[in-house]
């Protein structure tokens, strides 16, 4: 993650419409995305049916494919990030749809199933208080995203946010706990 240079400069050609710069930025941050991914599918349920690889390509088609402008390769890496998390939330958004009879077609008793996704809703809560989060504290948010969602650790986000590892991690435990406690607000019985 030390190359932030080159893929800056990469971000600033592909931005001006440069489509070799934009196959060569895919080229320089693909294996930290594929990383990012496949850190947050290790935290997913095992069950889950969408791939590392298909998280990152989505993710990096919705990064370059809006008319976002990445001050830095920071900047990149968080919309990255939030990207991912956003494709996350739309799946568990859809299979708590299927879940509640979005996809409904007759079937007989006999072949009635019933199948309990408990880690879609999960996801939806913990992005209800993600978003609480970023509207209060918007620094801790960002690191929950880079280390949650994004797999990276405290010195990577430290370097990425230009703050100091101890600031990285005062504010990793201070946002755990925060969305602790949003997360018994919407489930009381939790506690």
């Amino acid at each position: 993650m030390s190359e932030a240079g080159p893929i800056t400069q990469l971000l600033e050609r592909a931005r001006s419409g440069d489509e070799p710069a934009k196959d060569a930025l895919l080229k320089r941050v693909y294996q930290e995305l594929r990383v990012m991914a496949a850190a947050k599918m290790r935290n997913g349920p095992p069950n889950h049916t969408l791939q590392p690889t298909a998280l990152v390509h989505e993710a990096y088609l919705r990064v370059l494919g809006g008319d976002a402008d990445f001050d830095n390769r920071a900047h990149f890496f968080f919309v990255a990030s939030r990207a991912m998390r956003d494709i996350l939330v739309e799946h568990a958004r859809a299979k708590a749809r299927k879940k509640r009879g979005g996809d409904q077609r007759r079937v007989s008793a006999e072949n009635l199933e019933l199948a309990v996704e408990a880690p879609a809703e999960e996801l939806l809560a913990l992005n209800q208080a993600l978003e609480v989060l970023e509207s209060e504290h918007p620094r801790p948010h960002q690191i929950v995203l880079m280390r949650f969602f994004g797999g990276l650790t405290g010195q990577e986000c430290a370097e990425l946010l230009g703050v100091t590892e101890r600031t990285v991690e005062r504010d990793w435990r201070f946002a755990r706990a925060r969305l602790h406690a949003l997360l018994e607000l919407q489930d009381p019985e939790a506690s």
